[in-house]
């Protein structure tokens, strides 16, 4: 039960995989500059990242090949065929997805996320020559190499998997927040700063105050995308309103509403309720933020 761990810890310490890494992943950036881009393909309308759902469709396509392959006998072999191809067209959006959201990762997490990006790249490739083999009539190869194929892809969905749920990437970093139902004194007035964030805590709970224009907004203080200080960001103009842009990966987030600006971040960051009493500002949010960017 150890050798996974083990084999996952060497990945992770691999520091000579960063000369791959950092310019591809700069390459990424490159790529998905623009907001609209980002944003699709991070899932920021979605409320949890875009990549998780598009590869239900290339590893159902060819898992289901597989099984026609060894159970449907020759006259499923049709069928067979068009669910490898199936597989290969679905893993163009569901790799840009998931190289979009690789492109802000760091350290261990992104030398795992490549090595499982090249055995998807490698699996893809395999399932198209199973698919060339098929079509000219070369059934057995076409089956063996759909086999080698789904290995490669279940030794990938491993390494995604491990990263999502063991090193919590991707993962809403403000889910296990507290609602705080009670007004809660956090600062006084004459503390803040126009457009300077200032860090609080209600309840243990960091949050961020900014004033803008006389008002008082307050979002949690701890990006939803990566965990990053959101009292650590500057506040920018859009036309949707003021927004606050963490540090770490230029996700932005609306101070009106928490929503989305602009990806990676998926998650919505939760806005809380602002109550000015004789010079003293008092929060409190009694729910979770909702699910959806927008």
């Amino acid at each position: 039960m150890d050798v996974p761990q083990r084999l996952i810890d060497r990945i992770s310490e691999f520091e000579e995989a960063d000369r791959a890494a950092a310019p591809l992943a700069g390459a990424v950036h490159r790529v998905t500059r623009r907001d609209a881009v980002k944003n699709a393909l991070s899932g920021s309308a979605l409320g949890h990242q875009l990549h998780p759902v598009l590869t239900d469709l290339p590893i159902g396509a060819w898992a289901m090949a597989s099984a026609l392959d060894y159970f449907g006998g020759t006259r499923h072999a049709d069928g067979a065929k068009r669910l490898v191809a199936l597989g290969v067209l679905s893993a163009a959006p569901a790799a840009a997805a998931g190289a979009s959201d690789w492109s802000d990762s760091h350290g261990g997490d992104r030398r795992i996320g490549l090595v499982h990006g090249v055995m998807n790249l490698a699996a893809t490739g395999v399932h198209a020559c199973s698919w060339v083999a098929r079509m000219r009539g070369r059934s057995k190869a076409g089956v063996a190499l759909s086999t080698i194929g789904l290995a490669l892809t279940a030794g990938a969905g491993y390494l995604g998997g491990h990263l999502s749920f063991a090193r919590g990437v991707g993962v809403n970093r403000t889910a296990f927040e507290p609602a705080v139902t009670e007004w809660t004194r956090v600062a006084a007035l004459h503390e803040l700063e126009e457009r300077k964030p200032l860090r609080v805590e209600a309840a243990a709970v960091p949050v961020v105050l900014v004033l803008v224009d006389g008002r008082v907004h307050a979002l949690s203080a701890t990006c939803t995308h990566a965990g990053g200080r959101l009292d650590d960001g500057v506040v920018i103009d859009e036309d949707s309103g003021p927004c606050l842009v963490c540090p770490l990966h230029g996700s932005t987030f609306r101070l009106a509403d928490g929503g989305i600006e602009r990806g990676p971040a998926a998650v919505p960051e939760p806005r809380w309720q602002v109550r000015i009493d004789s010079g003293e500002i008092c929060v409190s949010r009694r729910t979770v933020p909702a699910a959806r960017g927008f």
